[in-house]
């Protein structure tokens, strides 16, 4: 740089509510300008859409360089949602096109998961609980990443939104029909939320976005968990769900060393689940501080992006969860 200063570097997350750009110099502190799209990438029969993440990402950086007076960028991190089962287009594409449209030559493509982890613990070994609608445990040595649960509200996200939002109106729908082990003070709550029972499957069945719906009804079982055992013992299995995952993607023999954050919005749900959460990871990983999370995914992959403009990423490298490419 001509002037002196550090590089300008380009962090992106994408997910299933839009994308977020943000834009800073490649140093520690200087803030940041954000740009938010509420239309989240598309996906097709090629996976994610690398033309549509180019055409948001070319707007944001237009819009960014205005407000900053920003001339080259040096790196470029994005995190996306579906990077590790649906991102052979964006890694066969997305590079060469960020090099004819911007001159960027190094480029890192992460999973959404890994830039939770970034931004939650930055470059040291330990777990990320990454949970609200579903529910995701990443874990790393520093030499390579362990992964739990992550396989969606059909085959897994245990203890996550989804997962506590069915429970809870299972245990509804039990009390409705006159099984053991039903909650009447769930039931309540759902027919405040939904209505009748019996219009219960027609209104969820054929949603196409039922996990989120699913979801929406964990903060009543969190609500319930103070004053019905039901309630309360959904939430302690979800805890052990949680911890579980965390524990099985956190390094060995890593002692003192390791931490173990919690990111998300399911943890908004408060003391009723964080603190079973935390009593589980205590008695799962004994030694091991559970820390907030520094950052969130975006700050994440501004910290990849600084690390790739100064050429020392930390971090594995894997070609599906963290894969770098440079010029």
């Amino acid at each position: 740089m001509s002037d002196g200063a550090p590089p300008w570097v380009l962090g992106v997350d994408s997910g299933g509510s839009g994308v977020r750009f943000a834009l800073r110099r490649a140093a520690p502190g200087c803030p940041a300008e954000v740009v938010t799209s509420k239309e989240p990438v598309r996906t097709g029969p090629a996976g994610i859409d690398a033309a549509h993440l180019l055409e948001q990402l070319l707007a944001a950086v237009g819009e960014l360089r205005a407000r900053t007076g920003a001339d080259r960028i040096a790196a470029v991190a994005v995190g996306a949602a579906g990077m590790v089962t649906l991102g052979d287009e964006l890694r066969a594409e997305l590079p060469g096109a960020l090099s004819r449209s911007l001159g960027v030559e190094r480029i890192a493509l992460a999973a959404d998961a890994v830039t939770a982890y970034a931004g939650a613990l930055g470059e040291r070994a330990g777990a990320v609980v990454a949970a609200g609608t579903g529910m995701i445990a990443l874990g790393t040595d520093l030499k390579a990443w362990r992964r739990a649960d992550g396989w969606g509200h059909l085959l897994g996200d245990c203890g996550g939104g989804a997962w506590i939002g069915r429970a809870g109106l299972e245990s509804a729908l039990r009390h409705h029909d006159g099984h053991p082990g039903g909650s009447a003070a769930l039931l309540a709550r759902l027919e405040a939320a939904f209505g009748a029972p019996g219009e219960l499957p027609g209104l969820l069945y054929p949603r196409g976005d039922r996990p989120a719906v699913l979801a929406s009804f964990a903060p009543e079982v969190a609500g319930c968990a103070g004053s019905d055992p039901v309630a309360a013992a959904i939430l302690g299995d979800a805890a052990r769900h949680i911890a579980g995952a965390a524990a099985a993607v956190c390094p060995q023999g890593s002692g003192a060393g390791a931490q173990v954050a919690l990111t998300g919005g399911l943890f908004k749900l408060g003391d009723p689940l964080v603190q079973p959460v935390r009593a589980e990871l205590a008695r799962l990983l004994p030694g091991v501080r559970v820390v907030d999370p520094a950052g969130d995914p975006l700050e994440g992959s501004l910290l990849v992006a600084t690390g790739l403009a100064g050429g020392d990423v930390r971090l594995p490298h894997d070609p599906r969860m963290l894969w770098i490419a440079t010029g």
